[in-house]
């Protein structure tokens, strides 16, 4: 048994340490935002962060987390993931949506590294995000709307 920190909380596991950090969150936790699309880390649909950084969750055994924080797209939060989860409605990104939750979290830790990225950074950030719906112009649109989103608001003085 060890504890994972999951979405901010601390999650006891009982499981192999091999079994891959997918398994976990979709079959045990019902955190099933995070989705299955190739098992070799080759789509981005498994997308996850650990500590930040947006990992493969489908070839991730649960022994290399450890003390590290896990956040799914269901414990995203802060104003980057607003401004891209408004940039993505505002410019109707999704199609079938199955890729979008790798994609938000991939570009959510984009706009926290660069606020505003190029379209070279998002292409090389997003890429091995597959989108079979080829929103890729949408995509890369709504991380731009983000980027501005996230501008005006940091230059907005606080009360």
């Amino acid at each position: 048994m060890q504890t994972l920190q999951i979405n901010g909380q601390a999650v006891p596991v009982n499981a192999e340490p091999d079994t891959p950090l997918l398994w976990l969150l979709r079959g045990e936790l019902h955190l099933n935002g995070t989705k299955f699309g190739c098992g070799m880390a080759l789509c981005g649909a498994c997308t996850v962060w650990l500590d930040g950084e947006p990992t493969r969750s489908c070839v991730t055994p649960i022994s290399a987390v450890g003390g590290r924080a896990v956040t799914t797209i269901e414990g995203l939060q802060g104003p980057a993931a607003q401004a891209v989860q408004a940039a993505w409605i505002q410019l109707d990104v999704v199609q079938c949506g199955y890729c979008q939750s790798g994609q938000v979290l991939a570009a959510t830790a984009l706009l926290q590294k660069i606020p505003k990225p190029t379209d070279e950074d998002i292409d090389a950030a997003l890429a091995g995000n597959i989108c079979r719906c080829g929103t890729y112009p949408r995509i890369r649109a709504a991380i731009h709307e983000a980027a501005n989103r996230l501008a005006l608001t940091s230059a907005v003085p606080s009360a």
